[in-house]
């Protein structure tokens, strides 16, 4: 017999119908299960642009969710309100006697889910999650005297030593959708309804939803013995490309880690290591919550910024003179995505050449990015600040010309984005301010006019943030 008559199970970041641990349970548990997903004005209406990208890909992939769950004799109930209010509003509606969900890690939804998990309560209705986001979660994986890890390398270590089978187990959910219930016809929401409008999502080819994720992982598949050698060069299609699915739940991460063990060699034990990055940066988050507006150093959160409000404008809007840090920042603001190396060049550009206090460019990439997602952004930003744990130290800050040398040799990922510098020859593309003016003339890119100059010096910036940081230091 089952534990509950009724249930309800709430999608959030989790956005598919198979190997989800909280429908799994649900189902197993369950003479009847129906399905919700709550557009939380909590969160949308501090988004500041209606064309949001994250809001169409979720709104895509809900069309997909809904469609796949009503052929397993299920359907979606898509509402658009306070979560908080919302979800036990209905599970009073239907007179179920439990809620599931997967587990969120974030301080605000923790409390989101505090709240429901109460309202819930004081109507006599159960409240369960579950592990779904992430392999090891909370004090799953800690050192050996019970403390949280702050630097990576011996967290991934003992994330290895902890790993088993039961860790990349599916959990089935087919075998169980007899006890799926039909919502009937619910309507579904339009963008326009929930305040939001179309982007150039479609027009940009990105995959939504469990199709689309799945699309990407077969090809990447056929490409992840080179992605150790090829992740580095924007230029190359080296990345899964499977981040915003991650984020958004349209595919499981055990699904990914399963192949990544399975297959073996360097490049799917490179791509697995990257996996658990962001595991590492979720458990820094649950562990030390205050990270998301503070330095996790204590000590380099005052750091004294001079945050000079043209140039971050001058980074924001790809006007930087740098031509590597100017694609990738017209890579952000055109297509919601960045190549991860980039987002480590483009962030020590900002912070350790520009001066910017990193928590704004950190606040730029999360309106920006469409795979965004507090715990990893956060911690690159933190990382490349020199300010978080398992930090890069200080003096180590990335030469943007030999980033561009190194990285797009030839200029190809600049000329992309760059259009104004497509004639410049590869041998110029990297400092073209260098150029001669008769060799800017036969490039038909005068700097200043066509291209900007470079808005600082890098030695004299690098010169200004190592005395900054080294005060702060001694300050200590």
């Amino acid at each position: 017999m089952p534990t509950y008559d009724r249930s309800l199970c709430w999608f959030r970041r989790d956005l598919r119908s198979h190997d989800h641990a909280a429908l799994s349970h649900a189902l197993r548990s369950s003479g009847r299960v129906w399905c919700v997903f709550v557009f939380d004005t909590e969160i949308l209406d501090a988004l500041p642009d209606p064309a949001d990208r994250r809001v169409e890909f979720i709104w895509r992939s809900l069309r997909e969710l809904e469609e796949a769950l009503r052929r397993k004799g299920g359907g979606l109930w898509v509402l658009h309100g306070r979560a908080r209010e919302v979800i036990p509003a209905l599970a009073s509606r239907l007179d179920v006697q439990a809620v599931f969900a997967n587990h969120d890690y974030e301080p605000r939804a923790v409390d989101r889910d505090d709240a429901v998990g109460r309202a819930l309560a004081a109507q006599g209705v159960n409240f369960r999650t579950f592990k779904d986001q992430v392999l090891f979660e909370k004090d799953e994986v800690l050192t050996r005297d019970g403390r949280p890890f702050s630097v990576f390398t011996p967290y991934r270590n003992a994330w290895l030593d902890r790993l088993h089978a039961g860790a990349v187990a599916e959990h089935p959910v087919e075998s169980h959708c007899g006890a799926l219930a039909d919502p009937g016809q619910p309507p579904f929401p339009s963008l326009e309804s929930i305040g939001f409008r179309k982007t150039n999502l479609v027009e940009l080819g990105v995959p939504t939803g469990m199709s689309g994720a799945q699309a990407l992982f077969r090809d990447f598949k056929e490409r992840v013995d080179s992605y150790r050698d090829r992740r580095d060069y924007p230029a190359l299609r080296g990345p899964s490309y499977l981040s915003v699915h991650l984020r958004f739940g349209t595919v499981s991460v055990r699904e990914l880690a399963r192949f990544a063990l399975s297959r073996g060699g360097d490049g799917a034990q490179t791509w697995l290591s990257e996996l658990i990055w962001r595991e590492f940066y979720a458990q820094v988050l649950w562990h030390h919550p205050r990270v998301v507006n503070h330095a996790f150093r204590p000590e380099l959160d005052t750091l004294p910024f001079p945050s000079n409000p043209e140039k971050f404008s001058a980074w924001c809007e790809a006007r930087t003179g740098y031509p590597l840090v100017d694609a990738a920042m017209r890579q952000i603001n055109l297509s919601g995505y960045m190549h991860n190396r980039l987002r480590m060049v483009a962030a020590s550009f900002l912070v350790k050449d520009l001066h910017v206090d990193w928590r704004l460019g950190e606040r730029y990439f999360a309106d920006k990015l469409i795979d965004y997602d507090l715990a990893s952004n956060n911690g690159g930003w933190q990382w490349a600040a020199s300010t978080g744990c398992d930090a890069q130290p200080y003096f180590r800050i990335f030469n943007p010309v030999s980033q561009s040398r190194k990285f797009d040799a030839e200029g190809k990922f600049i000329r992309g984005y760059l259009p104004e510098l497509a004639a410049v020859p590869a041998a110029a593309i990297h400092e073209p301010w260098k150029m001669d003016a008769e060799a800017q003339r036969a490039s038909g890119v005068v700097i200043g006019r066509d291209y900007p100059a470079p808005v600082v010096d890098h030695g004299a910036a690098r010169r200004f943030a190592l005395e900054l940081y080294g005060k702060a230091g001694k300050a200590r």
